[in-house]
This record gives structure tokens, sequence and C-alpha cells, in this order.
């Protein structure tokens, strides 16, 4: 299959994207999508949008402060952004219990003043950080977690696109409600509009929640930079998905995704019971696995997982996943998803098309028309195809 990116494109203009968070969760527009139908409502009334009997799932993730800037004594700013852990462990949450040392791949802002082999130091913490690698850089300090240690030193990253910096407001807005597990370094951001007050209501409702993790890693900012987007290298992403969760899944009438991160992690779980099927244990999905493999149904594929998991006695299960969803795909997991609005010829609007088909154009344009906030603190939306 030849897709090209030209054909995911839109216009967006600079002023439709929003810089700054509502001045209330919950207070954002809803873009409704439903069997063809465009209907406009406000974030808070979701509640009256969803059926009783559905499971929404959202994604727990915590951003990290992951920006982190150190300076030579030449003065010369260092800016270090953690990108995945590799020691002690490559799983984010021992890494941010880790007490002494520990090494991440990064991006690191004015590389060329700083040589591999040598380190900076911050006095105050007791922090030194040495260059170990083109992109990687190991760091020791003392007298508390490394968690502890960025929420001292790092900066929330905000995305590329907002053009500001970081303000006391993104601290607490930048995270969902109910994220955590640390581990992300950019924010599921569908989930941003959702109160404690809003997901009682569904659940009063009889709307079941359920929570897996995916720590969105700066992969997902990537842009598309091959003609033919099947060539793009896709980035990998960690994922953990509960033993209970996986079996609220199986009884569900309806899964909707809170997210594009979400709905990667569920149809990730799908496509690890498919290689369960094929005798291969490893959790990683790659991205060409979703066309190649051979489908089951989803019911024997979740039982596959539990299985697994009751066999080696395990409450839940993790792994890296690649999944790279455009048009083509046949969806196993979802049957809706509550998502903002994404960047032209991005992965995103990739998976948006493979779910609506092309009325994502419709969506979009529709969207455009009616003064709806795009990306990161942007409005919402909820696509029932």
């Amino acid at each position: 299959m030849s897709l090209k990116l030209d054909d995911f494109s839109y216009e967006l203009p600079e002023y439709k994207i929003a810089k700054h968070p509502p001045k209330e969760r919950g207070n954002s527009k809803l873009l409704v999508f439903n069997k063809g139908e465009i209907q406009h409502h406000k974030f808070s009334s979701i509640t009256e949008q969803l059926s009783k009997g559905s499971t929404l799932v959202f994604n727990n993730t915590k951003v990290i402060p992951a920006r982190i800037i150190l300076h030579k004594d030449t003065g010369a700013r260092i800016e270090i952004f953690l990108l995945q852990p590799i020691t002690p462990s490559r799983t984010h949450e021992e890494v941010m219990v880790s007490e002494s040392i520990c090494s991440w791949k990064c991006m690191i802002g004015n590389a060329k003043r700083w040589k591999q082999g040598t380190s900076l130091e911050n006095k105050a913490l007791n922090l030194k950080a040495t260059r170990t690698g083109a992109d990687e850089v190991t760091f020791e300090w003392k007298g508390m977690t490394f968690s502890d240690l960025l929420t001292e030193i790092g900066k929330m990253p905000l995305p590329p696109y907002i053009h500001r910096e970081v303000e006391q407001e993104d601290k607490d807005r930048y995270q969902t409600v109910y994220s955590k597990i640390d581990g992300a370094v950019a924010a599921p951001t569908a989930g941003l509009h959702f109160t404690d007050s809003i997901i009682n209501e569904l659940n009063a409702k009889g709307i079941h929640s359920k929570h897996v993790t995916l720590h969105v890693s700066a992969g997902t900012f990537q842009p598309i930079k091959t003609n033919d987007i099947v060539e793009h290298p896709m980035h990998n992403e960690q994922v953990w998905i509960e033993k209970d969760t996986i079996a609220s899944l199986l009884a569900s009438s309806k899964t909707i995704a809170v997210g594009t991160t979400s709905m990667r992690t569920l149809e990730s779980l799908y496509w690890y019971g498919v290689r369960l099927q094929n005798k291969k244990e490893d959790f990683y999905i790659k991205k060409e696995d979703a066309y190649e493999m051979e489908a089951i149904e989803k019911t024997i594929a979740l039982q596959n997982v539990l299985d697994y998991m009751e066999k080696h006695q395990l409450n839940r299960i993790g792994g890296q996943t690649e999944i790279f969803i455009y048009p083509g795909y046949n969806f196993k997991m979802c049957d809706g998803l509550i998502t903002n609005f994404h960047m032209p010829n991005s992965t995103l609007v990739l998976l948006i098309a493979a779910f609506v088909g092309e009325s994502w154009r419709k969506i979009y344009q529709e969207a455009l028309d009616n003064d709806y906030k795009f990306l990161s603190y942007g409005d919402s939306s909820l696509i029932l195809p």
C-alpha cells in the first residue's frame, strides 16, 4: 500500500493553536461525530453522549519535568531532554525511585559545547551529569530519589508548537487529574478535559473507567518526512496493562479510548495476544506486525494474555510498542475515541483517518469553521464511527 503524505494535510492557522489551557477543565468545546453526523457541545456534557455499559480507557501516565538546564563553568547553557531510561532499568518506575545513579537516552541542546566524557554539575543538589555517549547522559546525585531530583531541577516539557516558556499553571494543567505513573515526556492530552466530578458522573451512569499506561515519548511530535508514509520510522513507547483491566475489556459491550495513546495501547494489547497465539512471549509490537500477522478473534487474543499472566502469576503485563496505525488498519479493540485535534501530516491524523476514513476531513473542517482550538491545550472530539 502506498499512502502519500500530502493526502493528510490541511491548513492550520497559528491562531487556531491553543497556547494556554481553558480557565477551567471541562469547559472546552466537544465535537461529537456519531455515524457521520456532527453535533457541537461542551465537554462537560460528555456523560450525556455515552451509553450505559461503555468502558472508558484512560492513560494514567504522568508527565515528568523532563527538561534539565545545566551550565558549564564558561556559562554555556546546556539543555538535557530526557527521552528513555537506560540504567539501572529501562522501566520508568524503577528509574524514578533510584537514589544515586541512572542513565538516560536524551536530546541535548547546545551539544557541540559539551564533549563526551565530561561532566556538568549542580552543586546545590549534589548532581553530576556526565555525557557518556552521543545521546546518553549518566546522572549521579545524593539524598533523594530521581523523581524528587526532577521536581527540584526539571521543567515541564511543553510541546514545541506552543512557543512559550513554561508557566506556573502548566505544572498542574499539563497533567490529567488521574495521572499516576511517572514516565511521560508529553501529556495524553485527550484526558486534560476530565475533572473528578465528570468522572464521578460517568461512573454514576454506569460508564466504567479503566486505566492503562503508555509513557508518551517525544516521538509523538516527530514529523513524517517520507512522502510514502508507510516508510516513516515509527517511535516505540513503553506500555503497561493491569490484569483486571483486561478482564473488564473482555466483558465490555463498548470500549472508548480516551486519547490516541490509550487506543495505541489497546490495539497493541490485542496484537500481543496474537503473538502469544504464535508462541511468541516477548511483548514488543513492531510497526509492521498489525499488517503482517494473521488476525484472530478479540476474545481469544485477550484470553491468551490472561492465560499467560495466570501462568506466570502476573497482575500486570508490560512491553514496548511501535504500532503504526494508518488508513487500511482494521481496528480490533476500540469502538470510539475521545481526542483533541492534531497537527497536519502527523501520525495522529493518520490514526484518525484510519478510524473514520475520509470523514476525518469533514471533522477537521467543521472544527476549523466553528472556532475550535487545536492541539494539546485545545478542544476535544468524541468520534463514534
